[in-house]
């Protein structure tokens, strides 16, 4: 995958993570990025800063919307599933399941979708990549994530089996392992060390470019991974605490 002179579409591109992948395809001289947001102000308003940006409306959870943003951006040659949903609930204290269902529409059903949508059109354009934001949260399982924890273990699963299906059209699937990130829903995080936004849009394109099936993009999520084969049930206990901060 060559990022200089791609056509990338970024969901969820207006903030967060999202715009530190737009930042970093800009810098590595994109052609062309589509700022997907399901505000389409606020994807304008983030897509106002460079005349290669383009602004798109796009509800990831909605498949009339993904049909739309696929037929207005037939040029695509490398797709990022960032957009994603954190009810910040856990599975049993939540009042109702409304906040999983949302985390499992967007996080996992929603990023099938956008591949879906998009597989035939990264064919037609000589096969690309697909860069899929998951979390260190989806090898290992946090109790006090509630449905998000679940929903990016479903996604990587997803991504692996996504990778094979492509694989014969010449398109790479990318799942990006993320620990802790200096962003609005990591905002409550104040126990370990937050990466910028944008080393994670550096390290996701990195992995398109070399074809690396999963990476770990940040000092954080190298550590659980490190923690998961060392000591599993170790981790297994430490994430229970994560129900009583007092604990930590």
């Amino acid at each position: 995958m060559n990022i200089d002179g791609c056509t990338a579409i970024v969901t969820g591109g207006n903030r967060g993570i999202g715009e530190g992948f737009v930042d970093e395809l800009l810098a590595q001289n994109a052609r062309r990025v589509y700022v997907a947001a399901r505000s389409l102000a606020d994807a304008q308003a983030a897509a106002a800063r460079d005349p290669r940006l383009v602004a798109i409306e796009l509800d990831v959870t909605d498949d009339a919307a993904v049909a739309a943003a696929a037929a207005a951006c037939p040029d695509v040659d490398l797709l990022i599933n960032n957009a994603g949903a954190f009810g910040m609930t856990t599975l049993l204290s939540a009042p109702d399941m409304t906040a999983m269902r949302a985390e499992i529409a967007t996080n996992y059903l929603g990023m099938v979708a956008m591949v879906r949508a998009f597989a035939p059109i990264l064919k037609a354009n000589g096969g690309g990549a697909v860069v899929n934001v998951l979390s260190a949260g989806g090898i290992v399982a946090v109790p006090n994530m509630g449905g998000y924890s679940p929903s990016k273990f479903a996604a990587r699963a997803a991504s692996d089996c996504l990778r094979a299906e492509l694989a014969p059209q010449g398109t790479h699937v990318a799942a990006l392992i993320v620990g802790s990130v200096d962003t609005r829903m990591a905002a409550h995080v104040t126990w370990v060390e937050k990466t910028s936004p944008r080393d994670i849009g550096k390290a996701g394109l990195l992995a398109a470019r070399h074809n690396i099936p999963e990476h770990d993009t940040d000092v954080h999520a190298v550590s659980v991974r490190a923690h998961l084969a060392r000591d599993p049930s170790g981790l297994a206990k430490a994430m229970a605490k994560s129900l009583n901060p007092a604990a930590r």
